[in-house]
């Protein structure tokens, strides 16, 4: 929401902002109350000065990290300071929809100080989305190791995916994208229009269910997807959901299951931007439907299951960014059935959502004088 952006910044001062340490001096300004089912929300800016923010997680001694697509990672205190760039991050592909795309510490971060980070990658033939971590040191990342890469690189600056969730064994699903591309999303040749589980290690998963094909790439766990920027694992089943990017109408909510096919771009329940249609899902009973389908699109980008008690009436239920939405949708799960929605309308681009250990919810808001958000009850 531009009416919510405390200052307009000339692109010399972003740069320098971009490149200094900031303690922002809007940091926990209240910008506005919204409506919501459980009650008024406050809007507090935790920090502002970023540019395309895309990823964000907590650190164990409560400081936050932040991905910038540029192509920056930065720590962001309590009090909303900004930090530096992180030297030794990857070098990445920021074009376009490309650049320094999702951030997730370790599980085990206490003992080994891991980041993992998901970025487009420059390299011959175009760039891909890959998948790698480092150690967090003093001011820096040491010692990045990539240990997987989407095959092959493409031409074009759209469609990347890149969310990380671990699975509870310490596996890692990374989603991609189809890179703009049509067809290859239904070739298991390629890693396009996938959802990938990977170890630590970047090997595939011993389970992935296309392991042992001839001419299939080891690590797909389900295929036939356009572009998933969104996506978590619910605490109380561990399934995993996505919530995916449509065409012209038919963003999705997606249940993902081992081996399942969802149809891209056979089937959706939208329209190519030429207006030409495409088969409805249910034409095709082999592929997986969508658990729910938005038209006209919210776009979705970034989404958690809430469980915390700040906001008890939103416990247990999946909240998801918009970027064209401006705000966060909340579902009500039974089972894997949605049963009610709303929107809390914030007014901007929403490219992540996360809960905070305190229970308060916190976005980022994409654009070039972007902000992190916190969301809370209203006193």
């Amino acid at each position: 929401m531009r009416g919510l952006a405390a200052t307009a910044m000339t692109a010399a001062a972003m740069t320098a902002m971009a490149m200094t340490a900031v303690a922002p001096a809007t940091a926990q300004e209240v910008i506005t109350t919204v409506e919501s089912s459980a009650g008024p929300i406050a809007v507090t800016e935790v920090t502002g000065g970023l540019v395309h923010p895309w990823g964000m997680d907590w650190l164990p001694d409560g400081r936050m990290v932040v991905t910038e697509r540029p192509g920056r990672v930065r720590l962001v205190d309590a009090d909303g300071a900004l930090s530096a760039p992180l030297a030794g991050a990857p070098e990445v592909f920021a074009e376009g929809q490309g650049g320094m795309l999702d951030v997730r510490v370790d599980p085990a971060f206490a003992d080994n100080r891991r980041l993992w980070l998901a970025f487009a990658e420059p390299g011959a033939g175009g760039a891909s989305t890959a998948l790698g971590h480092g150690r967090l040191e003093d001011g820096r990342i040491a010692d990045f190791t990539t240990v997987f890469r989407m095959e092959p690189k493409h031409d074009g600056q759209n469609h990347f995916g890149a969310r990380i969730v671990f699975a509870e064994d310490g596996s890692i699903f990374l989603t991609l994208a189809e890179r703009y591309e049509f067809d290859p999303a239904q070739d298991l040749a390629d890693h396009l229009g996938t959802i990938v589980r990977v170890m630590p290690d970047g090997a595939p998963h011993p389970d992935n269910p296309f392991l042992d094909r001839a001419g299939a790439q080891p690590e797909i766990w389900s295929y036939g997807h356009r572009n998933i920027q969104a996506a978590a694992r619910e605490p109380a089943t561990g399934r995993l959901w996505v919530a995916e990017m449509g065409p012209r109408g038919g963003d999705e909510l997606n249940l993902v299951e081992r081996g399942a096919n969802y149809g891209w771009p056979e089937v959706s329940w939208g329209s190519h931007y030429n207006l030409l249609p495409i088969p409805d899902p249910p034409s095709r009973p082999e592929f997986t439907d969508a658990v729910k389908q938005w038209t006209p699109v919210i776009a979705p980008s970034g989404m958690t299951f809430y469980t915390a008690g700040l906001f008890e009436a939103f416990r247990g239920d999946l909240l998801i960014g918009g970027l064209q939405s401006q705000g966060i949708t909340r579902l009500e799960l039974d089972g894997t059935a949605v049963v009610a929605e709303e929107l809390i309308v914030l007014g901007d681009r929403i490219r992540e959502v996360a809960e905070a250990p305190d229970g308060a919810i916190h976005v980022l808001v994409d654009r070039g004088d972007g902000a992190m958000w916190r969301l809370a009850p209203a006193e």
